[in-house]
């Protein structure tokens, strides 16, 4: 945000102003979609909190087991 308005403040051109604001949101909206992945993909394939919990400690087992 802050170089955005550094850009308008030391009178950038336009297109750089605007390329750097869609950067910005771009940036934004791409970091808000990752935060949200796990929960779309969990209702779009009917896996609860409960059963991946069970998934991740299976997984420890496993792991467990290949150690010894």
């Amino acid at each position: 945000m802050d170089n955005i308005i550094d850009l308008i403040a030391t009178d950038s051109s336009p297109s750089s102003i605007a390329d750097e604001i869609k950067a910005s949101l771009f940036a934004k909206s791409a970091e808000k979609i990752d935060q949200i992945r796990p929960y779309i993909a969990n209702s779009m394939f009917g896996v609860e909190e409960s059963e991946e919990e069970n998934f991740s400690e299976t997984d420890d087992e496993v792991q467990d087991q290949e150690k010894e």
